[in-house]
């Protein structure tokens, strides 16, 4: 067994010797390239995998990160766009790690920009410092919305004026970078709109552009909606509405056909415009006891002069009466004498009664106000299943059977109920009988959204790729070369060769003679001679081979 090893290297020197020299030269190369492919493999497969750390970094923040990145001993490299990458291991570490310290900071400044005040400082420079600092709050206000990515704000605030012709409006723009596969419903973006319009003084929303990565104008589509009254709100509202009505369909009728039997799809029209009304009417005159009174006003005026002189006044009249007749029960005006003025007279009175009565007017204020959401219309659609066939004398299930007409008046009429159908709203019913298909679609969900499984995919491939490799190196090319290089050599023709010639020699004989065999030992002599001058290394190669045998 000691032996094998010692006659393994002197097959191999002996082969290497015989080879040309560039054979030789290329044994060599191919040797190494195989020995520096297989190194580098395994340092390859020893490389941690890198990933992105931070992305779209300013100069500033990656310059801050790399230092810290430096002190803290950790491996990184630096991509274009000012994309940090490091071990895939460490990324979350160093994150969390960075986060402690601030870092990073992001493009957009804020109202630190006023901390430092520099001494000379205009006012002009006041100014563009505090709308660099409303910018960049803005921006990480809106950065904070879990669609967001990153953003941008452009505030346009002209300088104020004295004369209110030439008072400019103020405007702003933004720009957010949403995450991949992630949108801004029309809600998110007035949302945005009200947030910045209400951050700058005299702003109005209708002068903030909202506009997302790929160009698109958000802000468009979100007033469009506004101007038809449809917001997000109400459109969520739609869609519970006709979930509602569907439901109670479906919940209705799914008793009698079976769970599952049917299908119920409304749309719903509804007024969400606001308006108010305000009506007054008035009665015509009732009777008076039917009347409430407003007001009663009773004037009385009495006057009695029977005792009070009258006539004209002077001498005749201010005499007094004579005396007094016979018979005492006189009539009135006999006892008058001379002495009684034409003025004076007996028994007058004066009397004056008013009554004034106001009565309530019989009047009728009405306002009215139409609630918002209003159904106008209601549009039902209803798909029931065939009914399932009766099973046969074998058990085999039949063909399905669709419902009888007077079963599907019946379903026709509790779906008006259920909906609360209204031919003056002008409410539709459409209810069909069809066999459902049963063919399910299948689910395809693909394997390379979930990271674990690409990093694991891609670590197996890794894997896979170096044992390959290595496996055709050292089958494919090192075997195979080590083989040929260590098998014996080949003894030379009985022509031209030592081993030949003597073996000739020590086979001849016999049947021509000992002078024949002189002959031919002579010859064989001779030529042995010739060959050991001419290539004196292969018979020295033959010397050593059968000393070791002996």
């Amino acid at each position: 067994m000691a032996a094998q090893p010692q006659q393994f290297f002197s097959n191999f020197a002996i082969r290497f010797n015989q080879l040309p020299a560039t054979r030789k030269m290329g044994l060599a190369a191919a040797l190494a390239a195989s020995i520096a492919l297989f190194v580098g493999l395994l340092l390859w497969s020893s490389a941690p995998d890198y990933k992105v750390l931070f992305s779209n970094l300013s100069e500033k923040d990656a310059g801050t990160i790399t230092t810290a990145l430096q002190q803290m001993n950790a491996p990184y490299k630096t991509g274009a766009g000012g994309t940090l990458l490091v071990p895939a291991d460490q990324v979350y570490d160093l994150r969390f790690k960075l986060a402690a310290q601030g870092l990073p900071k992001g493009g957009a400044v804020g109202f630190e920009l006023m901390d430092t005040t520099r001494l000379g400082m205009t006012q002009f420079q006041e100014q563009v410092a505090y709308q660099r600092g409303m910018e960049g709050e803005l921006a990480r206000t809106v950065q904070a919305l879990s669609p967001v990515e990153s953003a941008r704000v452009h505030l346009a605030i002209p300088k104020p004026s004295v004369f209110i012709r030439d008072k400019q409006m103020p405007s702003a723009s933004v720009l957010v970078n949403l995450h991949p596969g992630r949108s801004l419903d029309p809600g998110q973006v007035q949302s945005i709109v009200h947030l910045v319009s209400s951050s700058v003084a005299e702003m109005s929303p209708n002068h903030v552009t909202v506009v997302d990565q790929a160009g698109n104008l958000l802000t468009s589509q979100s007033d469009g909606a506004s101007a038809r009254g449809l917001n997000a709100s109400q459109l969520d509202y739609i869609r519970q509405m006709e979930g509602y009505y569907a439901q109670r369909i479906e919940a209705i009728v799914s008793p009698i056909v079976g769970v599952g039997n049917v299908r119920a799809e409304v749309r719903a029209d509804l007024d969400f415009s606001e308006s108010e009304a305000t009506s007054e009417s008035y009665r015509p005159n009732p009777s008076p006891d039917a009347q409430a009174v407003r007001s009663l006003q009773t004037v009385e005026d009495l006057n009695n002069a029977g005792n009070q002189a009258q006539g004209i006044p002077g001498a005749l009249t201010n005499q007094p009466p004579g005396p007094a007749t016979a018979p005492l029960n006189a009539p009135p005006g006999a006892n008058a004498g001379p002495n009684t003025g034409a003025g004076q007279g007996a028994g007058a009175t004066s009397s004056r009664r008013e009554n004034t009565t106001n009565f309530e007017l019989d009047k009728t204020i009405r306002h009215t106000r139409e609630p918002l959401g209003r159904i106008k219309r209601l549009s039902v659609a209803v798909v029931v299943n065939y009914r399932a066939g009766i099973p046969d004398e074998n058990g085999v299930a039949t063909n399905p059977v669709p419902l009888p007409p007077a079963e599907l008046e019946q379903i026709n009429n509790l779906v008006r109920e259920s909906m609360g159908y209204s031919q003056q709203r002008g409410d539709t019913i459409n209810v069909v009988n069809a066999a459902f298909s049963e063919s399910k679609a299948e689910l395809d969900i693909p394997l390379w959204k979930d990271p674990d499984n690409v990093s694991m995919v891609k670590s197996l491939l890794k894997n896979l790729l170096i044992f390959g490799l290595a496996f055709y190196l050292v089958f494919g090319v090192l075997r195979p070369i080590l083989r040929d290089m260590t098998k014996p050599p080949e003894p030379p023709p009985p022509s031209s060769g030592l081993a030949g010639g003597v073996a000739g020699a020590y086979g001849a004989g016999g049947a021509d003679g000992q002078q024949g065999a002189a002959d031919t030992y002579g010859e064989i002599l001779v030529k042995v001679r010739e060959f050991a001058k001419t290539d004196p290394k292969v018979t020295a190669d033959i010397v050593k081979e059968w000393m070791a045998r002996e």
